[in-house]
């Protein structure tokens, strides 16, 4: 059996969706008001629990030989912070695996992390990095650069699409593998499924190394229509875009992320989406599905 943390949301539903119709035995974890009917109804086992309770933990891991977690407190909001997702409830969600027999443990963690990083959610993936390591059990970490569908669709792809100026932090000029989150899924189906995964960290990127400004003109040829580019320092405000990621994007532009993905792609037969893909579905309303 698979047990999958993080089905609910866009990368573990993919995820969870594909082991099923491949065949396998999956459980879900989720809390109490997520709606996992639709994975119920396609034959998922569903356990009631949360991170932050380690008995629940202990119970989903149950008689599961593969554990697969994407969660994060990206996309949440409350008392799912940094803190008690990322860190504590990873770490409690690898000792109950540990402590259940276990065998195989895929993490999801992010290209790049240390532990002393200053941004708390990547060192936080780092600290779990080790910990997964002398854990005991066979380990396989995932380590995706940002997702083309969270970053350039979301930076210029949202106000291209809407008709607004897109507006660029620093010069837009550092250039970053972007990866599309169906390929990240697909490794993490791949790591559960080839042994050749087994005790390996995996960076992944996109098929090609690209700026901001040449991400505006990905959009331009796919739109057919010049888009209006502004440009801020580091640390003002973007419209559109949350200000807990305003770092992040004055972040991208001081350094650059490029690197051949072809070769691990290859050995595990997994295609590189390119970001024209993606925009081209942006653009036809269909990026969500």
């Amino acid at each position: 059996m698979i047990l999958v943390v993080g089905a609910t949301g866009r990368l573990g539903g993919r995820i969870a969706r594909a082991l099923l119709a491949a065949g396998r035995t999956v459980r879900v974890l989720a809390r109490p008001g997520r709606d996992v009917e639709a994975l119920r109804s396609a034959g998922a086992n569903v356990a009631g629990g949360d991170l932050q309770d380690t008995a629940s933990l202990e119970a989903a891991c149950d008689g599961v030989e593969t554990v697969v977690t994407t969660a994060n407190s990206a996309r949440r909001g409350g008392g799912d912070t940094v803190e008690t997702v990322d860190r504590e409830g990873t770490r409690h969600l690898i000792d109950a695996a540990g402590s259940s027999g276990v065998r195989h443990f895929v993490y999801t963690s992010v290209l790049g992390v240390t532990e002393a990083s200053p941004i708390p959610f990547l060192a936080a993936k780092a600290g779990n990095e080790a910990r997964l390591r002398s854990s005991g059990m066979a380990w396989t970490i995932l380590a995706p650069n940002a997702f083309q569908e969270s970053w350039p669709a979301m930076v210029v792809g949202m106000p291209a699409v809407e008709g607004r100026p897109v507006t660029l932090v620093g010069e837009g000029r550092r250039r970053h593998t972007f990866v599309s989150e169906q390929d990240v899924a697909a490794f993490a189906i791949v790591a559960v499924t080839d042994a050749a995964a087994i005790n390996r960290h995996i960076p992944i990127g996109g098929p090609e190394a690209l700026s901001y400004r040449d991400v505006v003109a990905v959009y331009e040829r796919v739109l057919g229509r010049a888009l209006e580019v502004r440009f801020v320092n580091a640390g003002a405000p973007v419209p559109g875009i949350p200000p807990a990621v305003v770092p992040l994007l004055a972040a991208q532009d001081t350094y650059d992320t490029v690197f051949d993905t072809e070769a691990v792609a290859r050995e595990f037969g997994v295609r590189l989406t390119p970001l024209e893909e993606i925009a081209r579905r942006q653009a036809s309303g269909q990026l969500a599905e």
